[in-house]
């Protein structure tokens, strides 16, 4: 089996992987091409073929994926295409938007404390809520910054 087929077999992988995550199929599919392609950039039409997708199909992957930062349309000298790419930091940005989830999380926990008060079980259950996403929130932030700062240092050694 030549490389580009074991590459495709493992994008398949985790596309259904990522499918049975609750990410929608076809937009796992998508997303994962562009990761494992050996190409700098891939056109709708590339992904229509590998995958054996419609036009339509890639279109909603897309729509998906460009705003939750995974990748990228990117230009391409000579070509009236759109072409696309898995965007570099993607895994970080994708990390860093669930900042937001979490505080939704922490202030919907506060919301039914206040209704409900602190006392009884409703109380307990809605303070470790809070007190979780609370203690989530804090951690996650610095610690995506220190893997920013650890990758950047190891791709500036990696480069001399």
């Amino acid at each position: 089996m030549d490389t580009d087929q074991r590459l495709r077999e493992a994008a398949e992988k985790l596309a259904l992987t990522l499918a049975q995550g609750g990410m929608q199929k076809t937009t796992a599919r998508v997303m994962t091409a562009l990761l494992y392609t050996r190409q700098e950039s891939m056109t709708a039409a590339d992904l229509c073929e590998q995958l054996s997708i419609s036009s339509g199909a890639v279109s909603t992957a897309v729509k998906q994926l460009i705003p939750l930062g995974l990748i990228e349309r990117v230009p391409a000298p000579g070509s009236r295409r759109d072409h696309y790419r898995f965007r570099q930091g993607a895994w970080a940005s994708l990390m860093s938007q669930q900042n937001a989830m979490l505080a939704t999380m922490r202030d919907a926990a506060q919301e039914g404390l206040d209704a409900a008060g602190d006392d009884g079980i409703t109380g307990r259950r809605l303070h470790e809520m809070k007190d979780f996403y609370a203690y989530m929130t804090e951690e996650l932030i610095p610690l995506i910054d220190s893997w920013r700062e650890r990758y950047a240092a190891q791709r500036t050694d990696a480069s001399r």
